[in-house]
């Protein structure tokens, strides 16, 4: 006796057909608000000269990590305008940018939500567990209907993607506030925003960091992927690189996303060492 078929899959398209119909003057308007917003961004940036863009973003690695990080960021910045590929790292910098702040603006809330209540802890990670397990590219399947091909729909997919580091390690870092030092809040009369305020995110916020330079890193690696749904910037050279099957191309690409991933990542643990250093003693 065979046994029938669950109709999963028909399931998951009637609903995402009744959702679209449903929101799609919404989801219109918040992808023709959000490309203009990229297309600002892009242009704002490209109007500026390169060899300007480079000393300032040196100039906050400089200031937010360091002298090597300057360095770095001087020289792989430069080498990409070398390689006539600043206008893509312009452009996935942008949207790995719009991605990080909307997925920390919802995840950080969450993570605190989770740290602060059980319930929703085991409601939220049960969740987190099934996203970070969904392969990468399933996430641009839904993107797609809701927001069309391109930016936006990049954005969308990135967002889902790397968030869960946001929620996890601001749960962590709440939940990893000493005991005591919650006791020694609740001896002096401090309601629960004041703890939390004072307290529990102002000592969490290293991890936080941690949490929102892993959120960087996923976007970064969720961009170049969207790719294959029409976003532009580095991962559609590395997509133009397979379809026309050039090698030297597409590992311009790559260096270039690599280089991105680099500054992003030493410029977002300079920040978190000097945070650890004003909390510490």
């Amino acid at each position: 006796m065979d046994i029938p078929r669950l109709p999963l899959a028909e399931w998951i398209d009637v609903g995402l057909d009744r959702l679209t119909e449903r929101f799609a003057g919404a989801t219109k308007l918040v992808a023709d608000l959000m490309e203009t917003a990229i297309d600002g961004a892009v242009d704002g940036l490209m109007w500026l000269p390169p060899w300007v863009a480079i000393l300032a973003v040196a100039a906050l690695a400089w200031r937010l990590a360091g002298v090597r990080t300057a360095l770095l960021a001087a020289i792989g910045f430069a080498l990409l305008w070398n390689l006539g590929l600043w206008e893509p790292a312009v452009q996935t910098l942008v949207m790995v940018l719009i991605a990080t702040l909307v997925a920390v603006s919802i995840g950080a809330p969450l993570g605190v939500l989770a740290a602060l209540s059980p319930t929703a802890y085991r409601i939220i990670f049960p969740v987190l567990d099934f996203m970070q397990t969904m392969p990468a590219f399933v996430y641009l399947i839904p993107a797609i209907p809701f927001f069309g091909l391109g930016p936006v729909a990049a954005i969308f997919s990135t967002v889902i993607f790397a968030m869960p580091p946001a929620i996890r390690l601001t749960t962590l870092g709440i939940r990893q506030v000493p005991a005591d030092l919650i006791e020694a809040a609740d001896a002096f009369g401090s309601t629960r925003s004041q703890k939390l305020f004072k307290v529990q995110l102002p000592l969490a916020v290293p991890t936080i960091m941690a949490g929102i330079n892993q959120t960087i890193m996923l976007a970064l690696s969720m961009v170049v992927i969207a790719a294959m749904i029409g976003a532009q910037g580095l991962g559609g050279e590395v997509w133009r690189a397979i379809q026309r099957n050039e090698a030297g191309m597409g590992f311009e690409a790559g260096l270039a996303v690599v280089i991105l991933a680099m500054v992003l990542d030493r410029i977002t643990q300079g920040i978190a060492r000097q945070q650890a250093g004003r909390e510490g003693p």
